[in-house]
């Protein structure tokens, strides 16, 4: 089997003319139409086929395909991971009469299984192909916990009392934008009560005591009111993330909210 991720484009597609290769040697006379289905979660696998005849009512009816056809497809699977966001779990493959393919893969969505995988299919997924928190649907459960950090407001703390920052300043055409996100984010955790402004004592107190995550950082709602408020950034490498994801925030699933609380809280999650 290929290594993980370790398909190109090209070698792909040498793949699916495999697959289309194979296809046409088993299919029977008079074939018009073939769509494959093969699914995959772990060790778990399914390869499905429908057949459409040239001639008859024009229904289609069950094929089933060649053992090898299954091979062909899961070195496909490895071979497109990508580190973090995983890969495929079903691809459907249509084969039009003599050599005219389709594909398409589904990277979120739960198979929908003929037979049921075993149920430590989905931990085996994610050991065969890890995925960031933020690519993991909620389906397929969550990832280690341990794979979050937690970001703080401030470098630590100056002989007079007063925080104090080491980090390079957010661009004033990012501000905004990062702003929105370390405050629109998913809240996982949060007080009814408002902190002092450190930088600030006698203002009022505004500072939120909220934590908030996107699935890989974790951070408390004091990092995006400093840098509104004051213009303090955040730890370069959240800011540096923040800015590989474009300024979008990704869905967080509630798996992937109960482990950053459990990062949070020191707990195990549920």
């Amino acid at each position: 089997m290929s290594e993980n991720g370790s398909l190109n484009p090209v070698e792909q597609n040498d793949l699916l003319q495999q697959i289309t290769l194979l296809l046409t040697h088993a299919l029977p006379p008079g074939w018009g139409e073939c769509t494959i289905v093969h699914r995959s979660l772990g060790s778990h696998t399914e390869t499905l086929g429908q057949l459409r005849l040239v001639t008859g009512p024009g229904l289609p009816s069950p094929f089933d395909p060649p053992a090898a056809l299954g091979e062909l497809f899961e070195r496909l699977r490895a071979g497109m991971y990508a580190p973090g966001l995983g890969t495929w779990f079903s691809a459907v493959f249509t084969l039009t009469f003599p050599f005219s393919y389709d594909v398409r893969y589904d990277r979120e969505g739960e198979p929908r299984w003929q037979t049921p995988p075993p149920p430590d299919a989905a931990e085996a997924e994610r050991r065969r192909f890890p995925r960031d928190p933020e690519h993991t649907p909620g389906w397929l459960g969550a990832p280690p916990a341990e794979g979050m950090r937690i970001a703080k407001p401030f470098d630590g703390t100056a002989p007079d009392g007063r925080p104090e920052v080491r980090r390079p300043d957010v661009p004033d055409d990012e501000r905004d934008a990062m702003v929105r996100y370390l405050e629109k984010a998913p809240i996982v955790l949060a007080a009814r009560s408002y902190d002092a402004d450190a930088l600030d004592p006698g203002h009022a107190r505004n500072v939120p005591l909220t934590y908030h995550t996107d699935g890989t950082w974790i951070w408390p709602g004091a990092v995006g009111y400093y840098l509104r408020t004051h213009g303090v950034p955040p730890e370069p490498e959240l800011a540096a993330h923040i800015r590989r994801r474009g300024f979008q925030i990704p869905d967080v699933a509630d798996p992937v909210r109960s482990a950053a609380v459990a990062t949070i809280t020191g707990s195990e999650a549920s």
